[in-house]
């Protein structure tokens, strides 16, 4: 199972941290959790494609989360994909579907008719919407639904996914969870959110101390962030969803070692984590981690 982590990023613009987005893939099965702003530039990136996506998971509908939704199936067509979009979210998934394929309707009759392409299959969107017991099964991909505390988002999800006797666990937005800890108990590799709150200053014009303390409460401080994976048991921690996205990646790096003893790596854009195998690959670079491997367990 392979972790690609295309998006880090949160609502803060930044150039190299585009919105939250990342693709698991288990053999021939690729399901993509999250659709944050420039998913399907990072897709290619990748050396995917929308064609390719047996399925999209939504964690919850914050708008940095599914902003890209309508070109991911956009582009999936023009690059040749002959089936619909499966997507998955909260509660409120449909509706928001319905709407945003209504409002594009127009201009997706006046392609259809212009541009005479083989199939309009792609452009059908199939929706589920899931629960926090859901269970899922992607080929030889196994998901499961865990409802994670991002009050006063109403439903919110962290997933749980297993291939091959590897585990993942995906955080989604939330503060620190119990829930969470428990589904992720013993996982070969935890991916989490951080808030960097000493980086987060007032700024006038753009943020009051208020904003600060309300956005931090709806998020993991990097100061609990290592606390949790550590009480979860997780074998390997990685970070995601870095607010803010300019942080600075060795002082938060040194902040999380000093409360999980396991690995942890600052993630970023178009990086793949090989869980079983312990590998990480950006840039052209390819560091192993050591340890076991599933396949030596």
């Amino acid at each position: 199972m392979e972790l690609t982590l295309l998006g880090t990023g949160c609502p803060v613009v930044h150039a190299d941290r585009l919105g939250p987005a990342q693709v698991v893939r288990a053999g021939a099965t690729a399901v993509l959790i999250d659709c944050g702003s420039g998913v399907t530039q990072r897709l290619v990136q990748a050396g995917m494609s929308g064609r390719d996506l047996d399925a999209v998971l939504l964690t919850h509908l914050h708008s940095d989360h599914i902003v890209d939704l309508f070109q991911l199936v956009l582009s999936s067509w023009h690059q040749g994909r002959d089936r619909p979009q499966r997507i998955f979210g909260p509660p409120g998934t449909r509706r928001y579907v319905d709407g945003l394929m209504a409002l594009w309707r127009p201009e997706l009759d006046q392609r259809i008719a212009h541009e005479h392409r083989p199939s309009t299959a792609a452009l059908e969107v199939e929706v589920e919407e899931i629960g926090p017991d859901a269970r899922l099964d992607f080929g030889p991909l196994r998901v499961a639904a865990v409802a994670v505390d991002h009050a006063p988002v109403r439903h919110a999800f962290g997933f749980v996914l297993e291939a091959g006797g590897c585990r993942l666990a995906i955080s989604g937005d939330t503060r620190p969870c119990a829930a969470l800890v428990e589904a992720a108990r013993g996982c070969d590799l935890l991916l989490h959110e951080v808030f960097v709150h000493r980086e987060m200053p007032a700024v006038p014009g753009v943020r009051t101390a208020a904003t600060v303390a309300s956005v931090a409460a709806y998020h993991t401080l990097s100061s609990d962030v290592g606390k949790l994976a550590a009480r979860a048991g997780a074998r390997w921690l990685a970070l995601t969803h870095l607010v803010p996205p300019a942080c600075d990646r060795q002082a938060l790096l040194d902040e999380v070692c000093r409360d999980f003893p396991g690995p942890v790596t600052v993630g970023e854009d178009l990086m793949t984590l090989d869980i079983p195998r312990r590998r990480i690959a950006w840039r052209g670079a390819v560091t192993a981690l050591g340890g076991r491997t599933v396949a030596d367990t």
